[in-house]
């Protein structure tokens, strides 16, 4: 059991979050603490490329009612998570956020090796490599589950 978990969302793809949020719940310590977050880069080329640099206050705040919905969806009644809203570069601000929170693990979600995604694949490296505590991915089929720690 982990003590403080960040799982990282795209605040748009409902069955990531499901599965991430159940995973967090699920290995969460009693009384630990969950956080959830979202990264996007204002340019929209980030590894959540959903805003871009028209209204970013508006879409800041529509990811993070996103995310509100999603919590409340998806985590049990007796869990709650502190939402989280960052910009700039995913990987480095997941570990900077993972490292300011403390975390012991961090949850990630990943659709494997398709082109599309390649952006992806880069960011979930460098945050398994580089994070300040364990790593867990989940593999994006909801039939299967990919665990790895780092």
């Amino acid at each position: 059991m982990f003590n403080n978990i960040l799982i990282a969302v795209h605040p748009t793809n409902e069955d990531e979050a499901k599965q991430a949020l159940q995973e967090g719940a699920r290995l969460l310590a009693d009384g630990g603490e969950l956080h959830l977050v979202s990264v996007y880069n204002p340019s929209g080329t980030a590894f959540f490329p959903h805003v871009n640099e028209e209204a970013p206050d508006a879409k800041e705040n529509e990811v993070r009612d996103n995310l509100d919905l999603l919590m409340r969806k998806y985590l049990p009644l007796d869990v709650s998570a502190t939402l989280h809203v960052l910009t700039g570069e995913t990987a480095k601000q997941l570990n900077a956020l993972a490292a300011q929170l403390k975390s012991d693990l961090v949850v990630l979600t990943s659709r494997g090796s398709c082109s599309r995604w390649s952006l992806r694949r880069a960011t979930l490296e460098y945050v398994t490599i580089n994070a300040p505590c364990a790593v867990l991915v989940l593999k994006g089929d909801e039939d299967e589950l990919e665990t790895k720690i780092a």
